[in-house]
């Protein structure tokens, strides 16, 4: 399978089962008016994938002594724009069941093989100079004018602010309290806790920004109120603010106003279960797709209107 992301929302996506690369954007059918045969292109780039894929797996296994058992090739590629100082960061590298296996250095312009079993591909990809050029001119101008033109295609949706509800969450009355924000675009945000006016730090935990099933994201910010006594609780207040807005969101702690499992409120116990639930899911999806770290996305480029010819990433001795 393969995917298409532009900050974070995908906007493309191809597997073997349909074997058609397909928009899921609304927006995306809009490069159609530039580029009449461009899913055509892109399914053409899909299916050639498959068959390298396939054998990369093939012969990656023989580099790692395996004979059997279910295995992942990945590759993950693509470029960041700064519209303000219009510097251009991209990057290229490659996973085997998880774990990396080929980095390209673009500073050097030379492929990195983090496992000893890519010593081989790396050997073979550096001598060949023009490939090397050509990845290189193809991530650093190629792609950011493609980005450009998605960025213009989705502006109106891109560029959209959508304030979040935020709640105030306790699994139990000894547990944590969090602060929960869900359904805000885009997703630079920041959520922290203040006492008195003052920023704090001791005793809350941030959670990582993660997307929900409808393009939007969501957040939480937990704080550990065991040594805090109730009467001084009026004293907090969890504060979220979205970038592109300019008024925060501001919840004063108040007891009337958590919401518990201990509560009579069986919907409300529903919905945290189900968040639970879809929070697992996006975690399995993103260990199945790269298990990285704030790994970044690319979409799905297109060289001069026509699918990028791939090589074996795992070329043979």
């Amino acid at each position: 399978m393969s995917a298409g992301l532009l900050d974070d929302v995908q906007i493309s996506y191809c597997d073997s089962i349909a074997n058609r690369n397909i928009p899921k954007q609304d927006w995306m059918n809009n490069v159609s008016s530039d580029n009449p045969h461009y899913w055509e292109e892109e399914t053409l780039t899909c299916l050639a994938k498959q068959e390298t894929l396939k054998e990369n797996i093939e012969i990656a296994k023989l580099r790692f002594n395996q004979t059997g058992g279910v295995h992942i090739v990945q590759r993950m590629y693509g470029c960041e724009w700064d519209d303000e100082s219009q510097q251009v960061t991209s990057y290229n590298q490659y996973g085997y069941d998880g774990e990396d296996f080929l980095t390209l250095d673009m500073e050097s312009n030379r492929w990195i093989a983090p496992k000893q079993q890519a010593v081989l591909t790396t050997n073979k990809w550096n001598s060949n100079t023009a490939e090397l050029e050509y990845r290189k001119n193809y991530l650093n101008q190629e792609c950011p004018d493609w980005l450009k033109k998605y960025v213009d295609y989705g502006r109106s949706s891109l560029m959209r602010t959508v304030r979040p509800s935020v709640s105030l969450l306790r699994k139990f009355s000894s547990s944590p309290v969090s602060c929960h924000a869900t359904g805000f675009y885009p997703n630079r945000a920041e959520m922290f806790w203040r006492k008195n006016g003052e920023e704090i730090h001791d005793g809350v935990e941030k959670g990582e920004i993660v997307p929900n099933n409808d393009g939007t994201f969501q957040m939480s910010a937990h704080i550990d109120l065991s040594s805090v006594p109730t009467e001084d609780w009026s004293k907090y207040e969890c504060v979220f603010q979205l970038s592109g807005d300019k008024e925060d969101v501001t919840n004063r702690l108040e007891k009337t106003r958590i919401l518990t499992n201990e509560s009579n409120t069986p919907n409300v116990i529903i919905l945290v279960v189900a968040a639970v639930a879809v929070l697992g899911l996006i975690a399995v999806i993103g260990f199945i797709v790269y298990k990285k770290k704030n790994a970044k996305r690319p979409p799905s480029p297109v060289v001069n209107g026509q699918p990028p010819e791939e090589t074996q990433f795992l070329p043979q001795a």
